[in-house]
């Protein structure tokens, strides 16, 4: 993004306490000038004062146009014939120069999300996610002077750099230390605030937290998806029945040994392991087979 070439600064003002109480006082003034001037007998005398009257009515009434009531949570931008002259933030009734333009913008903290977006992950598959952004507005001046619309801005930046988020990383990772959008999203969600910042930086635009609200497969390939899942699941599952399965088999030809109340030999050994493992992993009960002879006959 460009550097910004307007940067905030403090408009100055005074307090609007005392504008309003001068300005009621010259328009009482005014009023009394006026008074007065009417029942003076003296044509001249009378408009004299009647001209003195309406013109100090109507100064007054101009400099109380420079008042303003600022809220929490808002400022003023404050141009003059078109040049930016500062912000007020200071809350309440604060006084400028009434010649001056004030805009209103609001500074408090604001939400955006985003609609459901399909697009693409890293490995081509099609899928669909939504992220909601907290942002709020930190340089009033390049909000106002810097883009076209902050709203709007905000808006299209946040859909772009979701889904570039999106085509960088996979929905799944197919290797184990690879990023993916399902099962690192503290990590992607970091790295989308890092780049909604860059983004929005030239707006003014403070970013403070970005969250996926959404995230699947999209309709299409989600059945596909799935199963692929729980293939991965039962692969899962079954190494670490053999991981346990291994290391009970292991066990228990330790102990045998360590007791030594039975001599195995290397053949005896390895049917042990092989019936050990089918009763351990296998899916169903396993069947006793009674052996009415043995292993050399």
């Amino acid at each position: 993004m460009p550097k910004a070439h307007v940067r905030e600064v403090t408009a100055h003002s005074i307090g609007g306490g005392l504008a309003l109480l001068l300005g009621l006082l010259g328009l009482a003034a005014g009023v009394v000038l006026v008074a007065v001037g009417t029942t003076l007998g003296s044509a001249g005398a009378q408009a004299l004062l009647i001209v003195v009257g309406v013109v100090i009515a109507v100064g007054a009434f101009f400099a109380m146009c420079g008042l303003n009531m600022v809220a929490p949570g808002e400022a003023r931008v404050v141009q003059l014939f078109g040049r930016y002259r500062g912000t007020i933030r200071t809350d309440g009734l604060r006084w400028v120069n009434p010649l001056t333009s004030r805009t209103k913008i609001s500074t408090r903290v604001r939400n955006h999300e985003t609609a459901v977006l399909k697009v693409n992950d890293a490995y081509g598959n099609p899928i669909e996610l939504a992220a909601v952004v907290v942002w709020k507005v930190e340089d009033t001046a390049q909000a106002t002077f810097e883009v076209d619309d902050f709203l709007e801005f905000v808006s299209t930046q946040t859909e772009a750099a979701v889904r570039h988020i999106a085509i960088e990383y996979p929905y799944d990772a197919h290797d184990e230390g690879g990023l993916s959008l399902r099962g690192n999203a503290e990590e992607i969600t970091e790295k989308l605030a890092i780049e909604l910042h860059a983004r929005v930086e030239a707006a003014g635009v403070q970013i403070i937290e970005s969250r996926f609200t959404h995230l699947a497969y999209a309709p299409e390939i989600a059945s596909a998806m799935l199963q692929r899942q729980q293939a991965g699941a039962v692969v899962a599952a079954r190494r670490q029945i053999v991981d346990g399965a291994v290391g009970m088999v292991e066990a228990a030809l330790a102990r045998i040994a360590e007791q030594d109340f039975v001599e195995l030999d290397e053949e005896r050994k390895a049917t042990m392991v092989s019936n050990l493992l089918v009763v351990l992993c296998g899916d169903r009960s396993a069947q006793p087979v009674l052996n009415t002879g043995t292993l050399y006959q």
